[in-house]
């Protein structure tokens, strides 16, 4: 694979980002509301190339603060795939499904979103 056909990494599209609208990390920072010092980690790929990976509401946040870069380019960059949409109805669904169930069912079903949460952080 040449370089060329590598895709982007995240700190290839900060890169992309600060020069395309003209933003230093702190002001990254301050519009997605995380520390300089994050961002800064990012760029330097110091954080969010661990197992746990950047918070998706992070990864959401950036999109939305700089809209030349989609939701789905950031998490490409992030190397991992963009959450599916949900809406009210569909949110309002599954809220009634969980009051339905039993305490210990609740714990279940917790527990079986975070490992699927963990594998779309990792790939693994």
């Amino acid at each position: 694979m040449t370089n060329q056909e590598r895709p982007e990494d995240l700190a290839q599209l900060l890169a992309r980002l600060k020069d395309t609208y003209g933003v230093s990390d702190s002001e990254i920072a301050r519009r997605i509301g995380v520390s300089p010092a994050t961002v800064n980690a990012w760029v330097h790929r110091r954080r969010g190339t661990s197992a746990r990976g950047v918070k998706s509401e992070n990864l959401r946040a950036l999109a939305a603060a700089f809209p030349k870069f989609t939701e789905d380019e950031v998490f490409a960059a992030a190397g991992r795939e963009s959450p599916g949409p949900l809406s009210p109805d569909s949110e309002q669904r599954i809220l009634e499904l969980y009051r339905s169930m039993t305490e210990d069912q609740q714990r279940m079903i917790e527990a079986q979103m975070r490992a699927v949460q963990d594998l779309n952080r990792t790939g693994r």
